[in-house]
């Protein structure tokens, strides 16, 4: 097995057993469009930046590794989009498989618009209101990115993709791997028949050592989780210090914050007497003893606490957040705050209403 990523995971590649190729991307998904305000503009351009520029050399490295090492198969991620204008090719390749690492971003039939996290339409009214809003978001980003990858693809000598990014990264693998359960997502319709649910992948041993205060968590009271993830981690002040401030009078819980790498330090305020912090803690080892998580909406954190049945409360809406939200509220398995700066009171009552309806859990 030979795995081509960043250069800076290449001591973990090689501690799995496996051989490394740096992949020359220039660390494009770390992009962030300073420039320009939140909004459609700097979101197509960091998604062109971040995932459509690098496509022409990403293919270039991955055709001349095939050739050199002949491979069986080719496993790329989902954003990999290296991957497309060998799809797109005619000439001869091995079957590629793309494993998904967020929500399932086919076009939805009631015409929502992919990403910005809206529930299935519940009827008529509501379905032409999805189209009403996807016309917009597809004049402002949907439809530019496509022309932009296009554009790209033309330069290569190849034809155009057959729809959206998102819907053509599915759609055009041999087959694509969604790691959860289909009642975790909408109803599409008829699946492409190279779409295939896995379930959350068996999460890997983490190696983190446990804090000195472990064996607090088996105590009596019911422990609650709280992180942003290592990605929308920047200001604790969006989600942890709201949730802390919600749960900091309640001696009946115990409150566990990890800061996904970040110091500790940058929690701001005093650390409540219920809550126990750590910059990394092994989820593997964690969720089991966990009653809820509070999360921003990180696909891998959402995924492994439905894996061991625990119930969520999430409160996010960068990246694919607003979706991930969603699908937990839509699917019963937990509440959405919807936003990116809950107040405490709203986590409180979704903290407690979670906590004592067993619905959530069964979910």
């Amino acid at each position: 097995t030979l795995v081509s990523t960043s250069a800076l995971f290449r001591s973990k590649v090689e501690a799995a057993g496996c051989a490394f190729a740096p992949l020359p991307d220039d660390c494009a998904a770390e992009f962030r469009e300073t420039s320009l305000p939140a909004g459609p503009e700097r979101y197509r351009r960091e998604f062109e930046r971040r995932f459509i520029d690098p496509m022409p050399a990403q293919a270039r490295f991955l055709s001349a590794l095939i050739e050199r090492e002949r491979p069986d198969v080719v496993i790329a991620s989902s954003l990999f989009l290296g991957v497309l204008p060998l799809l797109l090719d005619s000439r001869r390749r091995p079957p590629i498989v793309v494993c998904n690492v967020s929500f399932l971003f086919l076009d939805r039939p009631d015409n929502a618009p992919v990403g910005t996290g809206l529930p299935p339409a519940r009827d008529v009214i509501e379905a032409q209101r999805y189209a009403a809003l996807k016309v917009q978001v597809d004049a402002a980003f949907t439809n530019p990115v496509r022309a932009y990858a296009d554009a790209h693809l033309e330069r290569m000598s190849l034809p155009p993709l057959p729809a959206s990014v998102p819907h053509s990264i599915v759609v055009l693998p041999d087959a694509f791997i969604q790691s959860t359960v289909q009642d975790f997502e909408y109803d599409f319709g008829a699946l492409s028949s190279g779409v295939s649910f896995v379930g959350m992948l068996p999460p890997a041993r983490s190696g983190v050592p446990l804090p000195a205060w472990w064996s607090e968590l088996d105590g009596g009271r019911p422990v609650v989780l709280v992180t942003q993830g290592t990605l929308a981690n920047k200001d604790f002040g969006e989600l942890v210090e709201p949730t802390l401030a919600a749960l900091a009078d309640r001696e009946d819980l115990m409150v566990v914050v990890t800061t996904g790498g970040r110091p500790l330090e940058e929690i701001q305020g005093a650390i409540p007497a219920n809550t126990r912090t750590s910059v990394f803690l092994p989820f593997d080892e964690l969720l089991p003893k966990v009653d809820l998580l509070v999360t921003n909406g990180g696909y891998g954190s959402v995924s492994l606490a439905l894996r061991v049945g625990v119930p969520i409360v999430s409160a996010g809406l960068t990246e694919d957040k607003a979706e991930v939200g969603a699908r937990i509220a839509w699917s019963g398995a937990g509440l959405n705050r919807a936003t990116n700066e809950p107040t405490p009171e709203s986590l409180r009552e979704a903290i407690d209403r979670v906590l004592v309806e067993p619905a959530f859990r069964r979910r």
